[in-house]
């Protein structure tokens, strides 16, 4: 301990914590107080912004096992950091008590993230006679919505969205009462005094516990209901009935991209109706059924009755547990699973307004359950995945988000990173701390730019941090990147890979070697060419370009990320191959020859299109990685086979740079003699063994420690295991990101690591 106080003789001991971490809207002031309680202390306890301050009194060996306690026994959603334990001055007092939130000279803020339905909430919610029987609003300290109703800290009721719903006699009671576990549970309420459902349909409104019978009865009517839950609204319809399927499709011109899948909470474990559908292994339980409860891709069963629409062309589907009271009682009447999508114009963040959603999904469905509790700002769904035996994160939002790294020492001025084009989030960086946003979207649209505003105005004022600098994609054409042009700071442009390798070694040692594969889509690169299949050595703020794919052209510049049959001409002309079909393209080609909207590439991305569009599988995308998703699901038809990967040739250039020659993948792919499963093994099985031939080939001139394996093309799975897997077997340690998405999600993360460590 430190700045010890000097005690008297005969008077008893005082203490002061000052405790840090996950320790509001968790239940920890009331936790404290019946710890005080119970070892006879005297003393209060406090809330400050973003931090917990208590004093207590007693005898020695009480405070001791009290110390210790706080740790130890706190509150499951609790994570307590002990940042100051000191002796002081004792004073007389009668009791231990709760006293109110007061603001802190240090900030140390940690925003609580929005929790799913507990145990005893859902007991309760299902016990007929509770007052609060049905409640599909009902939470405590230890569930409930918390980020995406907080307006500002510290974190009390009238500091949240809950601030218009006072308190009936019965909930002020719980409220005030240390003893009950809704002692200072914000978001708390009951049928008598907190938000209420409203079901607007054809037939008109329907107001109260009548909306949620009714809304149950359109979905068994094969209607596509708007559902407003914690951070958004989603579009639901059964996911048995293939005609509200298309229909949900088509009105969301959304023709082929995965639909997400809500199952009821059945059995022991929950999973009892899941298990008749999807194959869930220990890892995929675990992650299912983590507080978080996110979205898992989890493979379809054989004999699975799930329509073919709900994820055409992949045999993986999103699927995940009820969150919050109002999707229990609506999935346990409807007794079934349901599509649950984000309600949202596509590639937009989730909608949250009930006006604005009956405005904008107009012509998608006619029924809409809203309630009237405000929702603060998006948080869309999490997505996770079991990838080389742990979960990985594919976007980040409710229940995840902020997601909050300490790294000490690191940012000697406050810093705004805003992330990529694509899949954006932004992240805040100061004081050893780092936090990233959820999920928004991408920044094609005028509402995803607003939401990325809103996002990065809230962050700052919750956090209380003012930046100096703003670091952006070193692309000025992307709409963030302009954006931070006009903010009027100084401005530290990253290059987008570097980014992406960053993120991953920041989350590991900062005082070690990396060889970091960055395979994506497109990224600027450092000499003005698409980047996407490049190996970088270093550590973050300090990475050296040592090896790449070998470049080629892209016919039609932007066109063939959705396009993928041009990037199949491309690959056939680089390697002097005609296209069945040639005439047709000849004005393309000849374009492509002339290098006229013909950008240079080396992205594994595009190589993973173009290999898709040669075995036939996808000529036009209509979502982002359609074309790489349905070369990943064919060649796993092929696992186990006895497919040899093909040697892809490594040479080194006069610079130095080691470059992969991919040219012999296009005469195999187009072998119609082999099996378009076994092709497709192939391909993966050749790039992985690639990954490999590098590490070897760069370990003998330049060592390093770790190898890591990050951008968007490692969510591919068979991938980023037949790589992991061969790379154990040739004697290295391999790493894929955990705490942040490895695709364009995590790039603001890295942002803040290049610039901390390469511009202070």
């Amino acid at each position: 301990m430190k700045d010890q106080q000097k005690v008297q003789p005969g008077e008893p001991e005082a203490r002061r914590w000052l405790v840090a971490g996950r320790v509001q809207g968790v239940g920890f002031r009331p936790f404290v107080f019946r710890l005080a309680r119970r070892f006879s202390l005297t003393g209060h306890v406090q809330n400050t912004s973003g931090q917990v301050l208590i004093e207590a009194a007693g005898e020695e060996n009480m405070l001791e096992a009290f110390a210790a306690a706080l740790l130890a026994e706190a509150p499951p959603l609790a994570k307590p950091e002990v940042i100051r334990a000191e002796k002081i001055s004792y004073r007389k007092r009668d009791r231990f008590e709760i006293i109110a939130s007061a603001a802190a000279a240090e900030e140390r803020i940690h925003i609580p993230p929005d929790y799913f339905l507990c145990d005893d909430c859902k007991r309760e919610m299902l016990t007929p006679g509770d007052r609060r029987y049905r409640y599909p609003f009902i939470n405590c300290t230890q569930c409930g919505p918390r980020y995406t109703l907080i307006t500002r800290l510290p974190y009390d009721r009238p500091n949240t969205t809950m601030a218009g719903f006072e308190l009936c006699p019965a909930c002020r009671a719980e409220y005030e009462n240390p003893c009950d576990r809704r002692f200072h549970a914000e978001p708390t309420a009951c049928p008598a005094c907190g938000p209420q459902l409203r079901l607007s349909a054809p037939s008109g409104v329907v107001e109260g516990a009548p909306a949620l019978a009714a809304a149950v009865t359109a979905l068994r009517q094969g209607e596509i209901l708007a559902v407003k839950g914690i951070g958004g609204y989603h579009l639901i319809c059964d996911a048995y009935n293939k005609a509200a399927i298309a229909r949900l499709r088509a009105n969301k011109f959304r023709p082929h991209k995965p639909l997400a899948l809500m199952f009821p909470w059945r059995g022991t474990d929950g999973l009892e109706q899941m298990r008749q559908e999807l194959e869930i292994d220990p890892l995929g339980h675990a992650l299912l059924c983590k507080p978080v409860r996110p979205i898992v891709l989890l493979r379809r069963c054989r004999n699975s009755m799930l329509p073919e629409s709900i994820a055409p062309g992949i045999r993986e589907i999103g699927a995940m547990l009820p969150y919050s009271p109002l999707h229990h009682l609506l999935l346990d009447e409807l007794d079934k699973p349901v599509v649950a999508t984000s309600g949202n114009v596509s590639g937009e963040p989730v909608l949250t307004d009930n006006a604005e959603v009956e405005a904008r999904l107009a012509q998608v469905t006619r029924f809409f359950l809203h309630h009237n509790r405000p929702i603060a700002r998006p948080a869309d769904d999490p997505v996770g995945r079991i990838i080389a035996g742990k979960a990985r994160l594919i976007r980040a939002g409710r229940g995840v988000s902020p997601v909050e790294l300490d790294l000490p020492c690191l940012f000697s001025r406050p810093l705004l990173a805003v992330g990529g084009h694509m899949k954006n989030s932004i992240a805040l960086g100061w004081n050893g701390r780092a936090v990233v946003s959820p999920h928004i979207g991408d920044l094609d649209a005028p509402r995803s730019v607003a939401v990325f505003e809103q996002v990065i105005s809230d962050f700052r004022r919750l956090y209380g941090v003012v930046p100096q600098a703003i670091v952006c994609d070193a692309h000025s054409g992307y709409a963030n990147s302009r954006w931070a042009a006009r903010q009027g700071l100084p401005l530290i442009r990253v290059w987008h890979h570097h980014a992406h390798a960053s993120a991953l070694a920041i989350e590991h040692s900062q005082n070690i070697t990396w060889l970091m594969f960055t395979w994506d889509g497109v990224g600027l690169g450092e000499d003005g060419t698409l980047w996407g299949g490049e190996t970088l050595l270093g550590r973050a703020g300090a990475w050296r370009r040592v090896a790449s794919m070998h470049p080629f052209r892209l016919p039609g510049g932007e066109r063939a990320a959705r396009e993928p049959w041009r990037s199949a001409a491309a690959l056939c002309w680089e390697c002097g191959i005609d296209l069945p079909g040639e005439p047709a393209l000849s004005l393309l080609k000849n374009a492509w020859e002339k290098r006229l909207n013909a950008p240079v590439t080396t992205a594994v991305g595009r190589l993973f299109d173009g290999g898709a569009g040669l075995l036939g599988l996808v000529g036009q995308a209509s979502y982002e990685g359609q074309a790489g998703m349905y070369l990943e699901n064919i060649a796993e038809e092929e696992a186990g086979g006895n497919t040899g990967a093909i040697d892809l040739p490594l040479s080194q250039e006069s610079s130095g740079l080691f470059v992969v020659d991919w040219k012999p993948l296009i005469p195999a792919l187009l072998n119609k003699a082999v099996p378009i499963p076994q092709r497709a093994m192939q391909f993966h099985q050749s790039l992985a063994g690639s990954i490999v031939a590098q590490a070897q080939s760069l370990h003998t001139s330049t060592p390093f420690d770790r190898v890591g394996l990050t951008g968007g093309v490692f969510q591919n799975k068979l991938l980023a295991e037949l790589a992991v897997s061969k790379l154990a077997a040739a004697g290295f340690n391999a790493y894929l990101p955990e705490k942040t998405p490895c695709n364009d999600g995590g790039i603001a993360l890295g942002q803040l690591a290049e610039a901390a460590f390469a511009h202070g």
